[in-house]
Protein backbone atom coordinates (compact mmCIF):
# COMPACT_ATOMS: atom_id res chain seq x y z
CA UNK A 1 0.00 0.00 0.00
CA UNK A 2 1.51 3.87 -1.02
CA UNK A 3 2.01 5.94 1.27
CA UNK A 4 0.37 8.90 0.89
CA UNK A 5 1.29 12.70 1.41
CA UNK A 6 -1.45 15.53 1.55
CA UNK A 7 -1.01 18.96 0.10
CA UNK A 8 -3.80 21.74 1.61
CA UNK A 9 -4.55 24.34 -1.03
CA UNK A 10 -6.67 26.12 -2.81
CA UNK A 11 -7.40 29.17 -5.58
CA UNK A 12 -5.05 31.81 -5.39
CA UNK A 13 -1.95 29.47 -4.10
CA UNK A 14 2.22 30.11 -5.27
CA UNK A 15 2.25 27.71 -8.35
CA UNK A 16 5.72 26.75 -7.50
CA UNK A 17 4.78 26.10 -3.55
CA UNK A 18 2.29 23.78 -4.88
CA UNK A 19 3.52 22.03 -7.93
CA UNK A 20 7.28 21.47 -6.98
CA UNK A 21 6.64 19.69 -3.74
CA UNK A 22 3.95 17.85 -5.38
CA UNK A 23 6.23 16.57 -7.83
CA UNK A 24 9.12 16.27 -5.68
CA UNK A 25 7.37 13.78 -3.56
CA UNK A 26 5.64 11.89 -6.60
CA UNK A 27 9.20 11.47 -7.97
CA UNK A 28 10.31 10.11 -4.47
CA UNK A 29 8.29 7.41 -4.72
CA UNK A 30 5.10 8.63 -2.32
CA UNK A 31 1.22 9.11 -3.21
CA UNK A 32 0.38 12.69 -3.20
CA UNK A 33 -3.24 13.90 -2.93
CA UNK A 34 -4.05 17.59 -3.12
CA UNK A 35 -6.94 18.73 -0.75
CA UNK A 36 -8.77 22.04 -1.15
CA UNK A 37 -12.20 23.28 -0.20
CA UNK A 38 -13.79 21.36 -3.02
CA UNK A 39 -13.29 19.10 -6.15
CA UNK A 40 -12.60 21.49 -9.11
CA UNK A 41 -9.65 23.14 -11.00
CA UNK A 42 -7.81 25.20 -9.08
CA UNK A 43 -6.04 28.29 -10.36
CA UNK A 44 -3.09 28.92 -9.02
CA UNK A 45 -0.98 32.28 -9.39
CA UNK A 46 2.97 33.30 -9.83
CA UNK A 47 4.60 35.62 -7.03
CA UNK A 48 7.63 37.34 -8.46
CA UNK A 49 10.09 39.97 -7.34
CA UNK A 50 10.05 42.71 -9.36
CA UNK A 51 12.58 46.13 -9.30
CA UNK A 52 10.63 49.37 -8.07
CA UNK A 53 7.97 47.54 -5.66
CA UNK A 54 7.90 47.27 -2.47
CA UNK A 55 6.68 43.52 -1.90
CA UNK A 56 6.05 41.15 -4.75
CA UNK A 57 3.78 40.91 -7.50
CA UNK A 58 1.36 38.58 -8.59
CA UNK A 59 0.17 37.18 -11.92
CA UNK A 60 -1.85 33.91 -13.05
CA UNK A 61 0.14 30.89 -12.70
CA UNK A 62 -1.02 27.09 -13.38
CA UNK A 63 -3.89 25.68 -13.05
CA UNK A 64 -4.53 22.00 -11.18
CA UNK A 65 -7.54 19.48 -10.03
CA UNK A 66 -8.11 19.05 -7.10
CA UNK A 67 -8.01 15.66 -5.64
CA UNK A 68 -10.70 15.51 -2.75
CA UNK A 69 -12.44 18.32 -1.02
CA UNK A 70 -11.83 19.50 2.94
CA UNK A 71 -14.34 17.85 4.67
CA UNK A 72 -13.81 14.38 2.75
CA UNK A 73 -10.54 14.62 4.19
CA UNK A 74 -9.36 11.71 6.74
CA UNK A 75 -6.00 12.46 8.37
CA UNK A 76 -5.23 9.03 9.47
CA UNK A 77 -5.12 8.14 5.86
CA UNK A 78 -1.96 10.13 5.45
CA UNK A 79 1.22 9.96 6.79
CA UNK A 80 1.97 13.54 6.35
CA UNK A 81 0.92 17.02 4.74
CA UNK A 82 2.52 19.86 3.02
CA UNK A 83 0.81 23.35 3.48
CA UNK A 84 2.06 25.98 0.10
CA UNK A 85 1.88 29.71 0.46
CA UNK A 86 0.78 32.39 -1.85
CA UNK A 87 -2.55 33.96 -1.24
CA UNK A 88 -4.58 30.97 -0.47
CA UNK A 89 -3.80 30.25 3.38
CA UNK A 90 -5.39 33.87 4.25
CA UNK A 91 -8.58 32.40 3.34
CA UNK A 92 -8.08 29.08 4.39
CA UNK A 93 -7.22 29.60 7.50
CA UNK A 94 -11.21 30.40 8.24
CA UNK A 95 -12.31 27.31 7.28
CA UNK A 96 -12.66 24.82 10.16
CA UNK A 97 -12.39 22.31 7.98
CA UNK A 98 -8.68 23.04 7.04
CA UNK A 99 -7.89 24.15 11.13
CA UNK A 100 -9.19 20.43 11.94
CA UNK A 101 -6.88 18.96 9.50
CA UNK A 102 -3.87 20.73 10.55
CA UNK A 103 -4.83 19.95 14.36
CA UNK A 104 -4.73 16.12 13.02
CA UNK A 105 -1.04 15.99 11.50
CA UNK A 106 0.25 18.22 14.43
CA UNK A 107 -1.68 16.12 17.28
CA UNK A 108 -0.09 13.05 15.79
CA UNK A 109 2.95 14.59 15.38
CA UNK A 110 3.59 13.56 11.80
CA UNK A 111 5.89 15.63 9.77
CA UNK A 112 4.26 18.90 8.26
CA UNK A 113 5.65 20.67 5.90
CA UNK A 114 4.78 24.46 5.54
CA UNK A 115 6.45 27.51 3.26
CA UNK A 116 5.72 31.42 2.77
CA UNK A 117 2.27 32.26 3.43
CA UNK A 118 1.84 28.67 4.56
CA UNK A 119 2.17 28.70 8.18
CA UNK A 120 -1.12 31.03 8.38
CA UNK A 121 -3.26 28.05 8.26
CA UNK A 122 -0.82 26.25 10.95
CA UNK A 123 -1.08 29.07 13.80
CA UNK A 124 -4.57 28.90 13.25
CA UNK A 125 -4.95 25.76 13.56
CA UNK A 126 -2.63 26.46 17.33
CA UNK A 127 0.46 24.38 16.74
CA UNK A 128 2.68 26.95 16.62
CA UNK A 129 3.28 27.48 20.35
CA UNK A 130 6.45 27.13 21.78
CA UNK A 131 7.92 26.03 18.15
CA UNK A 132 10.51 27.39 16.02
CA UNK A 133 9.32 28.11 12.36
CA UNK A 134 10.16 30.29 9.57
CA UNK A 135 7.82 31.83 6.98
CA UNK A 136 7.82 34.72 3.84
CA UNK A 137 9.78 37.94 6.36
CA UNK A 138 6.34 40.02 6.23
CA UNK A 139 4.99 37.40 8.70
CA UNK A 140 7.46 37.39 11.27
CA UNK A 141 5.32 39.65 13.88
CA UNK A 142 1.97 36.86 12.44
CA UNK A 143 4.54 33.79 13.93
CA UNK A 144 5.47 35.36 16.68
CA UNK A 145 1.40 36.36 17.79
CA UNK A 146 1.04 33.01 17.16
CA UNK A 147 3.57 31.57 20.07
CA UNK A 148 6.10 30.58 17.87
CA UNK A 149 10.06 31.61 17.40
CA UNK A 150 10.79 33.25 14.24
CA UNK A 151 13.88 32.64 12.23
CA UNK A 152 14.86 34.13 8.96
CA UNK A 153 16.25 30.97 7.28
CA UNK A 154 16.34 28.97 4.57
CA UNK A 155 14.76 25.82 5.56
CA UNK A 156 13.82 25.39 9.91
CA UNK A 157 13.18 22.11 11.42
CA UNK A 158 11.25 21.48 14.79
CA UNK A 159 10.88 17.90 15.40
CA UNK A 160 8.05 17.03 12.18
CA UNK A 161 7.56 20.37 11.59
CA UNK A 162 9.91 21.54 8.45
CA UNK A 163 9.24 25.14 7.22
CA UNK A 164 10.89 27.68 4.69
CA UNK A 165 10.33 31.08 3.69
CA UNK A 166 9.33 31.03 -0.19
CA UNK A 167 10.12 29.06 -3.42
CA UNK A 168 13.22 30.53 -3.56
CA UNK A 169 13.83 27.95 -0.32
CA UNK A 170 12.86 24.71 -2.15
CA UNK A 171 15.96 23.18 -2.11
CA UNK A 172 16.43 23.25 1.26
CA UNK A 173 12.98 23.10 2.05
CA UNK A 174 12.25 19.73 0.55
CA UNK A 175 15.73 18.28 1.97
CA UNK A 176 14.88 18.45 5.30
CA UNK A 177 11.40 17.75 4.76
CA UNK A 178 12.60 14.11 3.16
CA UNK A 179 14.64 13.49 5.93
CA UNK A 180 11.86 13.99 8.76
CA UNK A 181 9.60 12.20 6.49
CA UNK A 182 11.68 9.42 5.50
CA UNK A 183 12.15 8.83 9.22
CA UNK A 184 8.54 9.22 10.16
CA UNK A 185 6.61 7.19 7.16
CA UNK A 186 9.47 5.14 4.72
CA UNK A 187 8.73 4.35 1.32
CA UNK A 188 9.27 0.34 2.90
Amino acid sequence: MAVKILIVTGDAAESLEVLYPYQRLLEEGYEVHIAAPAVKKLRFVVHDFEEGFDTYTEKPGYTWPADVAFADVVPEDYAAVVVPGGRAPEYLRNDPEVRRILAAFTGADKPVAQICHGPLITAASGALEGRRVTAYPALELDMKAAGAAYEDSEAVVDGTLVSARAWPDHSAWMREFLKVLRAKAPLA
